[in-house]
């Protein structure tokens, strides 16, 4: 296989383990665990992983003027965008975050655009404001099923999650032509512990794991281990061969995959709105990835 088969392989792995997290991830809370002890177990777990791997894969050191890059990272990539969606996820249902997930290759795009001086053509201004309707109309509504408790907050968070995942991805993907995947992400991870420990302090008197099921146990495990360790490993890895933009068409398969479990096997509805919103999303999209520069970039992987 190709390093470039090889990179997509990863990112349909990590595709599909972010897919069925949604619901993995909604079956611990409240019930097992609150949203920030969720992220102190993701956080310290995956951390020692990182390292304990990263040991055995010697690689060059990083150069100091990358630390603030790194720091970056760990706050948009691990802090910020795990505490909002482990909070907004907690609030609205798993089918409405793998939606408006679906926006963030608008979101990245538009960061490529600010940050990065891409270029944006009108097609590409078209689908970042289709694309971010679509979202918009998503976030909105507040009387979807799926047992969120304020849709409203919840949608909101995991929108911010979605921007504060996309500003992560355009800051990381220079350092992948610097350093391996297991020097980056163990420095990114130890800077997200770091930023996120302060509020993850007060959860932590209350956590407890005697109540903890089989289901829990699989859970937590799911969590920490798939999404996190393996998930965030495969995608950093595949932004060495493939762009930010072709990592980012993946994120398309979650909103299938969790919506596919939610219809079977929780009798999740798939409302007018959510399809409306899925269409503006996609459409939006798909303009802008008929730009030429897109194409060009889809090429190389």
């Amino acid at each position: 296989m190709t390093a470039s088969g090889r990179a997509h392989l990863a990112l349909i792995v990590s595709g599909l383990l972010y897919g069925a997290n949604y619901w993995v991830a909604k079956g611990l809370m409240p019930g097992f665990m609150q949203p920030m002890q969720i992220i102190f177990t993701r956080g310290l777990v995956s951390l020692v992983l990182m390292w304990v791997v990263a040991y055995f894969f010697k690689d060059r050191s990083v150069e100091k003027s990358d630390h603030r890059t790194l720091a970056a990272c760990g706050l948009t990539g691990i802090a910020i965008n795990q505490a909002f969606f482990f909070i907004g996820l907690n609030l609205t249902s798993p089918v409405d975050t793998a939606l408006i997930h679906s926006g963030s290759p608008v979101i990245v795009l538009l960061f490529s655009a600010l940050l990065a001086g891409e270029k944006t053509g009108r097609l590409k201004i078209a689908g970042i404001a289709l694309g971010a309707s679509g979202a918009l109309l998503l976030v909105l509504q507040g009387n979807f099923n799926g047992g969120g408790s304020n849709h409203l907050v919840g949608n909101t968070l995991i929108f911010l999650n979605i921007v504060s995942y996309s500003l992560y991805l355009v800051m990381v993907k220079p350092l992948m032509a610097k350093y391996s995947a297991f020097t980056i992400m163990k420095w990114v991870f130890l800077y997200g512990f770091v930023f996120a420990l302060p509020f993850c302090v007060t959860g932590l008197r209350e956590m407890s794991f005697t109540s903890f099921t089989p289901y829990a146990w699989f859970a937590i495990s799911y969590v920490v281990i798939g999404t996190t360790f393996i998930s965030y490993l495969l995608t950093t890895w595949s932004l060495k061969i493939v762009s930010v933009g072709i990592a980012g068409y993946y994120i398309y398969m979650q909103p299938v995959i969790a919506a596919t479990i939610g219809i079977i096997l929780f009798n999740e509805s798939l409302t007018l709105p959510k399809i409306l919103s899925a269409i503006l999303v996609f459409t939006g999209v798909f303009l802008v990835n008929r730009n030429p520069a897109i194409r060009k970039g889809a090429g190389k992987g």
